[in-house]
Formats: C-alpha cells, structure tokens, sequence
C-alpha cells in the first residue's frame, strides 16, 4: 500500500487472537473477521500487532506483527512489558495514526507520538471486587491498566454499566465514552441440525430437557448458588417430571480457589452426585448444541461487563434465568426471566416457576431469540471505523 496525506495507519491490539476461548477473544476474532470484511478503504492500513503468531488470513491493506520483550515468560509482567513498553515502540516505528486497543490494558501512547488511543473497555472487574488483586502483580497490572484507561483519547464501553462504572469509580469524563454493544460467535446464529445435537448429546452422555449452567467456574459466576437452589427444589420435588439433571460445564481448577469454584467439591458437599454431570472444559464448537438441548439455561453472576452466555443462550432460542444485576438487565432486556443471584431460595423459586410453566418456556425461547438479533458485529465495526476517522481527524 502506497502512502500519501490523506492514508490512515490504525495499529490494533489483538493479542487476546491467542486466547480465543475468551470472552475478549471472542470479540477480537470476530470483529477483526468482520472489519476485514467491511473495510474497502483503500486509505485506511491496519497492522495487527501480536505475542504469539495465530493462524489468521489477512486480507488486503492488513498485516501483522509477531514480537514479544526479551523476557519471555507468559505471565503479567511479560504482559506489562508487551503492552507498556514493546508495543509503543513498535506503533512509533511504524508511524501508526491511531493506536486500537481492543481491551483495556497498561498501554499508554505519548503525546509527542501524535497518535491517537482508542480502548475498548469490557469492564473493571478488579476494581469492583478486590478478591481478584491477590498478589503483587495483580495489583500492579490493574494499576498501570487504571491511569492508562484515564489517558486514552476515546473509550469504547461494551455496555452502559462498564460506561457508569468508568464514571464512577475512576472519574472518567463521559464524553470520552461511547457504547457500543458487542455480539457472539456466528456459531452461535446457526440453527443446529437434529443430527448436531444426537452428535452432542452422546457424545457427553446427557438426555435433552437439562437445567444448564456454563460460561466459566469463577466465584462471581456463582456457579455454587445454582447448586444450592437445585438442592432446595431436589429436596422438595425429588424426580418431579419438571426437574431435569443439571450439566455445568468450565474448566475446573480446584488450584485457583478462592477465585472460582470447585465445583465438584460443592456437587459433593450437596449429595448431588447423581443429578449433576460435570463435563469440565467444551470446545466451542459443541456450545450451540449444548444450549439449543437445555431446558433453561442458569445464569446468575454477580457481575459481568457484558455477559456473552446470555446473548449466545438467546441466540440458540434457549430460555434463560439470569441476574437482575450490573450489565445483564440491557443483554436480556424483557426477553428473560431474573433472580437475585445473593438468594438462594429467590433463585430456587425463579428455577421452579420457569421449569413448571411451559408457555412461559416456549414464549422466553421466542422472544429471546428474536432479542438476541438486536447484536450486531456489523453495527459494531462500523461505528468503530467512524471512530476511527473522527479521531484522527479531530
């Protein structure tokens, strides 16, 4: 690509590529898939700078930068060096306009640069709850991260309530922030096949009508209420002909308590052996079959900036019982049923009014399905380049 005045260079943060079980994974890939898409501008040059190289087909006017720091450990201090010193060198070398960090990070762009910073900022969870700051490197990260969020020239909030807390908690003026809403996977918009789901259904050895509950085992996730409620409504009902097993899916990792949830320990602790099947870590590619054969699926987190299971959950046109908390009211809007994810007994008796009412099934499953088409990664790229545009030209 030539260069002339009027060409825009955009370097763009995509290190979470290598990370795309993530939540900021999901969303680097696919807006990155659909920017590519979109952008026929032949002004306009991207370079994706990387820690890890990714399989990824570029298309034209985009190119890539594979670097790492002298220090090579995948850990945070890698990250803080990466972000906060590698990466800002290599946007100056390269003689980047406008530097796109599409999550929030330590990186700071100097003003002598004349680069402009625009930073997608998911939430600051962190800040919200202490208990993730355990140790030195945390509580540096999430401060480097903190003063690098107050200096960019543009955020993007994926939600109004990330927007509010921004606000809130580090003062940030609002007309520096725009939401914009993000969207799932397109795995996720297709209807799956009959054979899809016998496919997933044996090969995790579940029966169809299951309550599930999936999108991580951190504590906030609060994965142990589920249980808690299920054991209530188990206890009164038993094998009741309207309450189905629970399937819980994640990564189990016993070893990073008291941050997520030893699930199993807790399936124990409830005698619950019999009527809960653990399948620990899914491969993306059999969510949507895992979504589409659940009854409902129990989301009540005591947090989310966004909170994608939700949106992926109404997109398969499963029911879902959620949290009437942080971000999850403006997923969910009227097309979902909400708890008090703190009460168990609240949560219980959401589980069983929704579980016992078969209208109520059918009507969440339309309505949520029909919300979930409100998202779009079209809409959400193209208010991204005209951010891009302004803010180079302000």
């Amino acid at each position: 690509m030539g260069y002339n005045n009027n060409m825009i260079k955009v370097g763009i943060n995509a290190s979470f590529l290598r990370k795309q079980n993530t939540g900021i994974g999901q969303v680097s890939i696919n807006f990155l898939r659909k920017l590519m898409e979109i952008s026929n501008d032949k002004e306009v040059e991207f370079v994706l700078y990387l820690e890890e190289d990714v399989d990824f087909d570029l298309a034209d006017g985009f190119s890539k930068r594979v670097f790492l720091p002298v220090y090579k450990r995948d850990d945070l201090i890698r990250k803080i060096w990466w972000e906060k010193f590698s990466l800002p060198r290599r946007i100056k070398k390269d003689k980047c306009d406008v530097l796109l960090s599409l999550y929030q990070s330590t990186t700071t762009v100097q003003l002598h640069m004349g680069v402009k910073h625009i930073m997608i900022v998911h939430d600051i969870i962190p800040r919200l709850f202490p208990e993730y700051l355990n140790n030195w490197r945390k509580k540096l990260y999430q401060w480097l991260t903190e003063r690098a969020i107050k200096k960019v020239d543009k955020i993007i909030a994926v939600s109004h309530r990330t927007e509010k807390d921004l606000i809130a908690h580090l003062g940030i003026d609002a007309k520096k922030i725009t939401v914009s809403y993000i969207d799932v996977d397109e795995i996720y918009k297709k209807e799956v096949s009959e054979k899809e789901s016998q496919r997933i259904l044996k090969k995790y050895n579940l029966e169809a009508g299951y309550i599930y509950s999936g999108g991580g085992l951190e504590i906030r996730k609060n994965t142990e209420n589920i249980l808690r409620a299920y054991k209530i409504l188990f206890e009164a009902y038993g094998h009741a002909s309207w309450l189905p097993k629970v399937v819980v899916s994640g990564k189990m990792m016993p070893e990073l308590a008291p941050l997520v949830t030893d699930v199993s320990a807790a399936v124990k602790g409830l005698g619950l052996e019999k009527e809960v099947s653990l399948l620990g870590f899914v491969a993306q590619e059999d969510l949507p079959a895992l979504y589409k054969n659940a009854s409902v699926f129990v989301y009540p987190s005591l947090y989310e900036g966004f909170g994608l299971p939700v949106l992926e959950a109404m997109s398969q046109g499963t029911p879902v019982i959620t949290s009437k908390t942080s971000s999850l009211p403006e997923v969910g809007s009227d097309s979902v049923v909400y708890c008090n994810p703190k009460s168990v007994d609240d949560l219980a008796m959401v589980m069983k009014n929704v579980l016992m009412n078969n209208h109520l099934l059918g009507a969440l499953s339309l309505k949520g399905k029909e919300r979930s088409t409100h998202f779009s990664w079209d809409k959400f790229t193209e208010k991204m380049m005209n951010i891009i545009i302004n803010e180079k030209y302000k």
